[in-house]
Formats: structure tokens, sequence, C-alpha cells
């Protein structure tokens, strides 16, 4: 099976490449793709209840319904460990499908096949 990773480092700080990094995941996990997506530094924070919530770029669905429907089709989020403790984000209290991870989860995924973009 083919793998991908979409490495997202952007929250609010830049929706657009937020919402495209969403839109192409969803493309691939219902492609057949096994597809992770890597949240780190300002990323992470997408993983926290409601902060997706009001992100809606024109011209695409709402970030919210791109990460429900990611997840609902077997996608993967990992969130990078250190970059959760920084930002101080409670660890219990996550959206439902998101991991915290080490990079060498990353490193697994990509060393045994997997492709990398980042947006």
């Amino acid at each position: 099976m083919s793998k991908l990773m979409i490495s997202i480092p952007h929250a609010k700080d830049n929706t657009d490449k937020v919402t495209v990094g969403f839109v192409v995941a969803n493309a691939s996990v219902a492609s057949g793709v096994e597809t992770a997506i890597w949240l780190s530094v300002e990323g992470v924070r997408l993983a926290v209840p409601g902060y997706a919530d009001t992100i809606h770029e024109e011209g695409f669905s709402p970030l919210k319904k791109l990460m429900d429907d990611f997840i609902a089709a077997g996608g993967i989020i990992w969130l990078c460990s250190p970059c959760v403790k920084k930002r101080k984000i409670d660890e219990a209290g996550l959206i439902k499908g998101a991991t915290i991870v080490g990079g060498a989860k990353a490193v697994e995924f990509l060393t045994t096949g997997g492709s990398c973009i980042t947006y």
C-alpha cells in the first residue's frame, strides 16, 4: 500500500495552507493511500476541540468538516509531542482521532515507504 504524510506546521497563522493540506489528505485517503497528517509547531493547535471550527477558506469546505471527513475515512492525525508540550496543550482534551507521538513515529512512517509533502 502507498503511504503519504502531509506535514502541517500552521494553524490560524496560515489557514489557506492548513485547508489545502486537509483537502489533499482527504483526496489521498479516499484513493486508498495510507495517509497521516503530521501536525507540528502551531499546527498542533488544530487538535484542540473548537479551535478549527471557525476556519473556512473561500472555495473550500470548512476545516472542521475536512478534518472530520479525514478521520472518518481512516486518516491518521499525529501531533508532535514536544510541540504540544511547548504550547501547554492539555493532552487529555484533544479531538477524536488525534494522537501525540514523537518524531520517531514520523521517521518510521517515512523510512518504510512513505512520502511527505508540507503545507
